[in-house]
């Protein structure tokens, strides 16, 4: 077969279905080119979820008329200089206007601040009409209509108008989050209009932005992140981990501004949360990397989604060890949805015991008397005749409830209860006042009511004693009675042989047998009985693939995970005060204590002025 170049259109395509996928690529490209020219407000409007139209104004520097058909034509861009290592913008390909008008219908308006009148150029299906003048006001405005309609095939990729708008407005407010000070909106027929206000620089204004787009509960459960490594900054906002989601999209990455999906940053924000949150939840984290652009590489992927460290071990560490450090750093916090879950539990609507939410009958308190203890009561029943109505012959016995202030006062003695000191109160979970259903203990702060899951909290207590003595000494080590051959091939055997010292601090003895086989003379008391064979081959996979014995480790915090459940004061196990106190203080001194090992949290706090509102007080 001849080889024959192909034609300008048929390139144009192609590079369209490098780098644009679906209405929202279109968003995204359109959006960083009004970014780039210095936009302070960018308008969307949208239609069909965007395959019928998408327009974007913006009020930026403007392309002037000469440079019109430059900016319509391929690797043609104002933001990359000779050196391909140094980009500094967001949009550098300078294939996102010609790509997205061999598809689709595209109409370019500019105007820079000392023309007299704007100029508008149309691109329809690859074929130039323009430049020529038109009236509008400094800036730009891009219209695109019909996508796809040159490459029918591609439509049928796409989903609904609603899911299309929906992927639209999860890419704006991905690229808002990084440009607070730029005021974005989204309005169309197939939306409900979206208004990000502009809310200036710095980290108050990040935050704030960060609020419009996560919610106004994400201040209240972030924690800030400011670490320096290497020429590499991270900033940002790690969410508690008490504070967390089914899944990861609200993770939000930025490189140098730029929102990417990483998968070595997702994989390092999952290693972050490891000991702190379960394996089937996700953290909210928006995090900022700042690095000198010849240390990164962004032009990896034709949609600059993923990028490409020139040393991703610091990265990765850099990541871990700061929100590590700020987790720990924090104090013991609860999430803020768990108080406002409690409140809804305790208002009328929610409460099932309330007669108009229970199938059972509501009882009076005389019939609630035969099947309850009176003698464990510190209420005691009084027997009073009444009269009949009416002059009946009869005489009705009726019991009500009388507090007898000695029985309770008795009560609270027997349960070695006293009036908590006040360096109690201003303790952060405060003193214990009561034990309820044998698993929740009741204390009271200054200004607060603390419920904590006994169970829940002393797990985690076990669990960070265990692992610190995993970590901070040799472990101890079984002697094989008879040594296991593994036979395995030449490079493992080399790579497991490079991390036998390292190896033997967690009990697991292993040496040379040949060229292609390593005997295992210990292994981990801890871990009993073991597939010595299995263990030593995902070993070897695990230090193929990302050079590291983590493996082991791994192995070795599940089994002090499930060491430490076993070994946590059950639920339904009655404590006396001093012993729910303790614990209390354990709690405060334990980085993570807010969470369990299985990532469920461990106390929920109500405010005090949130407990007078249910009361009407406030």
């Amino acid at each position: 077969m001849a080889i024959r170049q192909l034609t300008e259109t048929i390139i144009n395509q192609i590079a369209a279905g490098e780098v644009i996928e679906r209405p929202a690529s279109v968003v995204k490209e359109l959006v960083e080119n009004a970014i780039d020219a210095g936009a302070t407000r960018i308008d969307i409007v949208t239609a069909g979820g965007g395959k019928n139209l998408i327009r974007i104004t913006d009020n930026g520097s403007g392309i002037s008329s000469s440079e019109l058909s430059l900016a319509v034509s391929r690797h043609c861009t104002s933001k990359l200089t000779d050196n391909v290592n140094d980009i500094r913008a967001l949009g550098f390909r300078g294939e996102a206007l010609p790509s997205i008008g061999s598809v689709s219908r595209l109409s370019v308006k500019s105007r820079v601040a000392d023309a007299d009148s704007g100029f508008e150029i149309n691109v329809h299906g690859g074929r130039t009409d323009g430049p020529r003048p038109t009236p509008m006001n400094n800036g730009t405005i891009a219209e695109v209509r019909d996508l796809f309609f040159a490459t029918p095939a591609r439509l049928k990729f796409l989903k609904t108008d609603r899911a299309e708008a929906t992927a639209i407005s999860d890419v704006v407010k991905r690229v808002a989050i990084a440009f607070p000070h730029i005021r974005f909106s989204i309005a169309g027929s197939d939306r409900t209009p979206l208004d990000l206000a502009a809310t200036g620089a710095g980290s108050t204004g990040m935050l704030e932005r960060i609020s419009q787009v996560l919610g106004r509960e994400f201040p209240d459960n972030a924690i800030a992140i400011d670490a320096f490594r290497d020429g590499v900054r991270l900033t940002g906002f790690a969410g508690i981990p008490a504070f967390n989601r089914a899944n990861s999209l609200q993770q939000f990455a930025y490189v140098n501004g730029r929102p990417v999906r990483d998968k070595q940053i997702w994989g390092a924000i999952r290693g972050a949360y490891a000991d702190v949150m379960s394996r089937d939840r996700q953290p909210v984290v928006v995090l900022f990397l700042n690095l000198d652009p010849a240390l990164v590489d962004v032009n990896v992927h034709p949609a600059k989604a993923d990028v490409r460290f020139r040393d991703p071990g610091l990265v990765r560490g850099l990541i871990v060890g700061a929100i590590r450090q700020a987790l720990g750093q924090s104090g013991i916090r609860a999430a803020s949805s768990g108080a406002a879950a409690m409140l809804d539990a305790f208002r009328l609507g929610g409460i099932d015991a309330f007669p108009a939410a229970n199938s059972q009958r509501w009882q009076s308190p005389a019939a609630v008397n035969q099947n309850y203890n009176v003698r464990q009561s510190p209420y005691r029943p009084l027997e009073t005749e009444q009269a009949a109505p009416h002059g009946g012959g009869c005489a009705e016995t009726a019991q009500t409830f009388l507090y007898d202030g000695a029985t309770a006062l008795a009560a609270d003695t027997r349960a070695g209860m006293t009036e908590p000191a006040q360096e109690l109160l201003s303790a952060p979970l405060g003193a214990a006042r009561a034990q309820i259903h044998e698993n929740y203990i009741v204390s009271q702060t200054a200004n607060s009511l603390v419920i904590v899951d006994q169970h829940a909290a002393h797990e985690r207590l076990v669990y960070e004693a265990l692992k610190n003595a995993l970590h901070s000494k040799p472990l101890a080590a079984q002697m094989l009675l008879i040594p296991e051959i593994v036979d395995l091939p030449e490079d493992d055997v080399g790579r497991l042989l490079a991390h036998a010292e390292t190896l033997a601090r967690f009990g697991l003895g292993i040496e040379s047998f040949g060229p292609g086989a390593v005997a295992v003379r210990e292994t981990p008391a801890m871990l009993g009985e073991i597939d010595v064979q299995k263990l030593i081959r995902d070993l070897a996979d695990e230090i193929a693939e990302h050079d590291t014995s983590d493996g082991l480790k791994a192995i070795l915090d599940h089994v002090a995970a499930t060491m430490a459940c076993h070994g946590s004061v059950r639920a339904g196990r009655r404590l006396k005060p001093d012993e729910m106190n303790a614990l209390l203080r354990q709690m405060e001194e334990t980085p993570g204590s807010g969470t369990c090992n299985h990532g469920r949290p461990t106390y929920i706090e109500l405010k005090l002025t949130d407990i007078e509102r249910l009361f009407g007080r406030r």
